[in-house]
């Protein structure tokens, strides 16, 4: 069943043992282990009492109860009721409670009944609950996460 660790007795001779040819060369060494897939992180929060000035950007989730004076850029963006958004918001996902405003970017937009929006809304698909406040325009387009306009032919001057 076990036996004795044969490390301590001589091995072959190198002249008894043949070695390939440039084993580097056939098949190169790495050092990739295979790892499992990671957990995806919990969503970063910003409480009630917290004022920031400037923006964020994160692939990952974002969830606002305080106030922001800039920009936002997540993969999920939830703005609690409490919230207050000052700047334009570009997410995936973006659920608003609370209120915003300036412009909304999302592939799914969705406005609850507590929402209160001052600004554009461009988006993939979009829901609006009863009793949510909204002022602004509402945009579908196929890619709203992109930011750019449709391009205007330029004028000729002269």
């Amino acid at each position: 069943m076990f036996s004795k660790s044969k490390i301590n007795e001589p091995g072959p001779k190198a002249a008894e043992t043949p070695k390939p040819a440039a084993p580097e060369a056939a098949a190169p060494k790495t050092d990739f282990k295979p790892t499992a897939p990671k957990a995806k992180p919990p969503a970063s929060v910003l409480s009630s009492d917290l004022h920031v000035t400037g923006n964020m950007k994160t692939t990952g989730d974002i969830q606002v109860e305080g106030t922001v004076e800039g920009d936002i850029r997540a993969h999920l963006l939830t703005i609690g009721e409490s919230a207050t958004i000052k700047g334009e918001v570009v997410a995936d996902d973006v659920v608003i409670n609370g209120r915003i405003v300036g412009r909304v970017r999302g592939l799914k937009v969705r406005l609850t009944s507590t929402a209160r929006v001052e600004g554009d809304i461009i988006h993939k698909t979009i829901a609006i609950e009863s009793g949510a406040h909204f002022e602004g325009s509402v945009q579908r387009q196929d890619d709203p996460l992109s930011g750019g306009k449709p391009a205007k032919a330029p004028k000729a001057e002269g």
